[in-house]
């Protein structure tokens, strides 16, 4: 190993931080999608229906969404470096427990631990290569970023979906602690010490738990909401502890002298319209992930295997564009690419707003890779947009943050395909229940749900119409 990292020493040092981060990235996707495919061999594994599964997902989500502000903002103040290679350690070891695991519970409480490490790494790692990379490079360096999250994308669907066929769901964990245990060697052995950016300013741990409490409850009451109704009590109870969390978080915030984040940066058109094109752009991207393996295997009536493949030509197209886009972002600014790939992205979920009951597999294909294309070109630049407004002593708090956005722009995403498809089915006359399809093969039901597919996505060709159109709004004061 010393060997092979020897290789390293007359290389340039940001591709060193990009080759670091580059392999924890493919880790992190890798890891997600490998637990997606193997859920349903845990679920006949340990004997319990699939939505009790999902909250091996649901809790590891939840973990990393309520940390991720603030590691982010500790790693600003006592040095990335060490955060992002004790992440991994706890990854790691999260991952080694989750192997072991004898009982769901067992399991669950392992991927909260893996959670830790995960927002250690996920909260720094955009801010660690553009730091490295430096302002002029910024889209190139976040489009070569996107590259491997397409790579994992890729990969994870094939190799988690073998392991857990032939050898067990177990061995899917195994295979990302190996993968984790890479990223803590290369990471420890390649990133230079960087003691701290932000020395003369203390850690906000008031805003740190009210940010968490904020965003634990809004993330729970949203996925409580889609699967139990939103008439639940405790669902309401949910976002009553958000607002009041979310109130006291911004009032703290803007008479703190040393804040969590700073929110005043929301006044910013050029920050504020980015985050919101963003957040749009990835509850629109999330509603098709969801609902597609459905509408494959119990509408089409095709294989599971059939859902892994048709995710490729998608995740080839964001792999390609990612740093295609970025690198001509520095180069002629971002609007046209954050804009037009928002347009592009509305354009294939307006083609998908034409699936039927006796589609082609080719037709959700050749959709969902013209939506894919457009995030591909919309992600880097967008990013690279947000952080131009930002100082780099706030690099891994705001790469933390725009990691926050993904993760509840992925749950507001399912919970609305969920209400949106249900709510469909229940005026047409059936179950309001996602599993009823699982179980029917009756015409009606699976028409019933088309509908409301059809339904979802084209709210959700209005909602990155409207990210478009917030980006295209959104004129840089300087060129890049």
């Amino acid at each position: 190993m010393k060997s092979i990292l020897g290789r390293f020493s007359s290389i340039e040092y940001k591709w060193k931080v990009f080759f670091v981060i580059a392999v924890g990235l493919f880790t992190s996707v890798y890891d997600y999608h490998s637990v997606v495919v193997a859920l349903p061999s845990i679920s006949n594994d340990f004997q319990i229906d699939l939505p009790t599964g999902q909250w091996v997902i649901i809790a590891y989500g939840l973990m990393i969404s309520a940390l991720l502000l603030p590691v982010g903002r500790l790693a600003d103040l006592i040095g990335r470096k060490k955060i992002y290679v004790l992440g991994f350690t706890i990854f790691s070891l999260g991952g080694i427990l989750a192997a072991m695991s004898g009982s769901i519970g067992y399991l669950i409480s392992a991927k909260l631990i893996q959670g830790v490490g995960a927002a250690m790494t996920q909260g720094i790692s955009m801010g660690m290569v553009v730091a490295a990379f430096g302002p002029a490079e910024r889209g190139k360096a976040l489009g070569l970023a996107m590259s491997i999250v397409g790579a994992g994308g890729v990969v994870g669907p094939a190799i988690s979906g073998f392991l857990a066929g032939y050898i067990g769901w177990e061995s899917v964990f195994w295979s990302t602690v190996i993968l984790g245990g890479i990223s803590v060697i290369i990471g420890q052995s390649l990133l230079k010490s960087d003691n701290s950016v932000a020395d003369s300013e203390s850690f906000d741990w008031l805003g740190s738990f009210f940010s968490s409490i904020a965003l634990v409850s809004f993330l729970t009451g949203m996925t409580l909401g889609s699967r139990l109704g939103w008439d639940v009590p405790a669902v309401w109870v949910c976002f009553v502890v958000f607002m009041a969390s979310l109130i006291i978080f911004i009032r703290w915030e803007l008479k703190s002298k040393a804040p969590l984040m700073d929110v005043r940066l929301f006044k910013q058109k050029t920050f504020g319209f980015g985050v919101l094109a963003s957040f749009l752009s990835f509850i629109s991207t999330q509603s098709i992930r969801f609902l597609i393996p459905f509408y494959i295997q119990m509408v089409l009536g095709l294989p599971a295997q059939m859902v892994g493949w048709s995710v490729v030509p998608a995740s080839f197209a964001m792999l390609i564009m990612g740093p295609l886009s970025g690198r001509l972002s520095d180069r002629f600014g971002w609007r046209i690419f954050t804009g037009g790939g928002l347009g592009l992205s509305g354009i294939g979920l307006l083609v998908l707003c034409t699936l039927t009951t006796e589609s082609s597999i080719w037709l959700v294909i050749a959709a969902t890779t013209i939506q894919s294309f457009g995030v591909g070109v919309f992600n880097a630049p967008n990013n690279s947009s947000i952080l131009s407004a930002v100082e780099p002593n706030r690099y891994g708090v705001i790469s933390g943050f725009l990691n926050l956005i993904r993760n509840s722009g992925n749950v507001v995403g399912i919970a609305l395909a969920t209400t949106l498809v249900t709510s469909t089915m229940g005026f047409l006359g059936y179950p309001p229940s996602l599993s009823a399809i699982e179980s029917s093969e009756a015409v009606g039901i699976l028409k019933a749900f088309t509908s409301g597919l059809r339904l979802t996505y084209f709210l959700g060709a209005i909602i990155v119409i409207i990210g478009a159109i917030l980006s295209f709004l959104c004129k840089p004061k300087v060129k890049i």
